[in-house]
């Protein structure tokens, strides 16, 4: 085995390959043949899936400076060294199936990384560095340990697939739908209550799948008319008997569980007054936004820094006309066993929520159309 795993580098440095497979080699250190010399300056693209390496080298980067793809699906690497930062070129990079605890800051140097893979491993956060990906499609963090994402996460503004299954998750940050190329969202199997209320908000995103949150109970009603998976999730048993209109009210109930923090009205049909924190909010929304002021250039005594994000982030926008939504909501439930899609999703008894900015908006909303 070490003979042929000669041969194919010392092939690869005599005829410049650009692909060197070196899967299944029952590798426990990275081959120094890699590393001596100048290195192999003109490979572009690294299989190593399926050995047993635990670390990689610092110089990676300085011998292998052209790495385009760098595939270690399947071995122990429990730590990648501040170096991986230095591989400028690289697109692809597969981490997973492998016994990662730590993702360091330098993973955000990888300006041009494309595609990020770090499924099955043992991660418990993520480096807020990750958010510098600007170029990042793809990004695989399912069956880890996560109990959050990064709050920047929403500046990988290239994101189009995210896959976070099997980790602990209990909510998703708002600003992830501000991710406008999102196309796929895939959380199942988390411990989710709450979903954003501009989920969905945005064509582009098309497929969302939260199965098996159990204590999930309400998705936004924008994702009525997309791909979605929520089977496992919904209402307890008990809501669905008795009085009707008890059952509606204590579903509802159910699916405002885990609300944001800054929601501090919950409106009804019979609230014909907006509270005037929200309409100086909506205001000041309106002025910033629409005349495209950049509110870091804000006299630092305007605001202070909690509302100043929420102006820049609302809770989300109404369901109805696309008022933004700062710190009160008028909730409509719809219950999916009463759609159009009942027979599609028979595994739940989850509803659709509509978040509404009035009770003028509340009356009128209806679900399909």
């Amino acid at each position: 085995m070490a003979t042929e795993l000669h041969e194919a580098i010392f092939m690869a440095k005599q005829e410049r390959h650009k692909n060197l497979y070196l899967n299944y080699r029952n590798l426990n250190n990275f081959p120094i043949e890699l590393l001596k010399d100048e290195g192999l300056q003109f490979l572009e693209r690294l299989y190593m899936k399926r050995n047993s390496l635990t670390t990689l080298p610092d110089n990676l980067a300085q011998k292998l400076p052209n790495l385009i793809e760098l595939y270690l699906h399947s071995n122990n690497i429990v730590i990648i060294p501040e170096a991986i930062g230095n591989l400028a070129r690289l697109q692809s990079l597969d981490l997973s199936n492998n016994a990662l605890q730590l993702l360091c800051p330098e993973i955000g140097r990888l300006r041009s990384l494309r595609h990020l893979r770090l499924s099955n491993n043992q991660l418990k956060c993520l480096p807020p560095e990750i958010g510098d990906l600007q170029e990042l499609e793809t990004l695989d963090i399912s069956m880890n340990q996560l109990m959050s994402l990064p709050d920047r996460l929403h500046r990988c503004v290239s994101l189009q697939n995210l896959t976070a299954d099997h980790n602990q998750l209990s909510h998703i940050p708002r600003q992830l739908c501000w991710l406008h190329r999102l196309n796929q969202l895939s959380m199942a199997a988390n411990r989710l209550t709450f979903l954003p209320l501009d989920l969905g908000r945005s064509r582009e995103l098309q497929f969302v799948f939260v199965d098996n949150n159990v204590e999930l109970k309400g998705l936004p009603s924008y994702l009525y008319n997309k791909v979605i998976g929520c089977s496992g999730c919904g209402v307890s048993a008990h809501v669905l008997e008795g009085d009707l209109g008890e059952a509606l009210g204590e579903a509802l109930s159910e699916a405002l569980v885990g609300l944001p923090a800054e929601v501090k009205v919950v409106g009804s049909v019979t609230d014909n007054v907006v509270p005037l924190e929200e309409l100086a909010m909506r205001s000041l929304h309106r002025i910033y936004h629409h005349r495209q002021t950049d509110l870091n250039l804000l006299p630092p005594i305007s605001l202070p820094k909690s509302l100043l994000d929420l102006l820049r982030f609302p809770l989300g926008h109404c369901h109805r006309c696309s008022q933004a939504i700062f710190t009160i909501i008028y909730p409509k439930l719809f219950p999916l066993r009463d759609t159009a899609l009942a027979g599609v999703h028979r595994r739940t008894t989850v509803s659709f929520v509509a978040y509404c900015c009035s009770s003028h908006c509340l009356r009128t909303f209806d679900l399909q159309g």
